[in-house]
């Protein structure tokens, strides 16, 4: 992460009204967490090493693979021979390493979204370049600060089902999960600079006050009537998550 953009995010948040629990927390500092996730998956014969390129992978899952979700790692790397792993090595490519789902299915229900299912493949926890993979490490991360309920953008909800899947291996306490609508362009795809989306200190530089924002945020999710600008604790006070859309916002320029 950039110098400063944390900084800049919690200054946002601050000026919206909105405050946290804890210190900023940097996975680049959390290492030795992940570390020991990897080792009690290694210890538990889960994991083993994966060689292939992108390029490899992009060419192997577009061939028929069973139950697995269209682009999924087919296991190529699964069952090799310690002989084929001793030629891959000398080839000088690093191993990233994946765990081994089996086609895992693994079911939940969304606070929005209501019961998904997703099928998982064996996803990477540890990139070949050392650092740990996303899946896991968010759910480090998010058992290691108490986190009982993910709330999230719903285009992550692809990855629920192998967070969960990593936590049930771990043998940790499994979050909740609400996968919340987004903010789309007036192309349909997600809002982004090219749409025209500013920053808080950007509207904030134009003459918009932090609450006007706040108010807009709270118009398109219901919690507001327009023109209203409703102070916080009225906000607080009307949330109801049954009240949350399941349909993205779209914003028109």
């Amino acid at each position: 992460m950039r110098p400063g953009i944390a900084e800049q995010q919690l200054a946002d948040l601050r000026a919206l009204g909105l405050d946290w629990d804890g210190p900023v927390v940097r996975q680049s500092e959390r290492r030795e967490l992940y570390a020991e996730a990897l080792d009690a998956l290694e210890a538990a014969g889960q994991l083993y090493p994966c060689y292939c390129t992108r390029a490899e992978i992009r060419e192997a899952a577009s061939a028929p693979h069973g139950p697995l979700p269209e682009g999924a790692y087919p296991g190529t790397c699964r069952e090799l021979t310690a002989r084929q792993r001793a030629e891959r090595e000398r080839s000088g490519r690093p191993p990233a390493l994946r765990l081994r789902a089996g086609a895992s299915v693994v079911s939940f229900t969304d606070r929005l979204l209501g019961r998904r299912e997703g099928v998982v493949d064996d996803l990477v926890v540890r990139r070949n370049d050392g650092a740990a993979a996303y899946n896991l490490a968010v759910v480090v991360d998010d058992t290691a600060q108490g986190v009982g309920e993910v709330v999230r953008g719903a285009d992550l909800i692809e990855t629920t089902a192998r967070q969960l899947h990593v936590t049930a291996c771990l043998g940790l306490p499994a979050p909740a999960y609400a996968h919340v609508p987004l903010v789309l362009g007036p192309d349909g795809a997600r809002l982004a600079k090219r749409h025209g989306a500013v920053a808080l200190a950007d509207r904030v530089a134009a003459g918009d006050a932090a609450v006007e924002v706040r108010a807009e945020l709270a118009r398109s999710v219901g919690l507001a009537t327009a023109g209203e600008v409703p102070a916080l604790d009225e906000l607080l006070a009307r949330f109801d998550p049954a009240r949350i859309p399941t349909e993205p916002t779209v914003l028109v320029a």
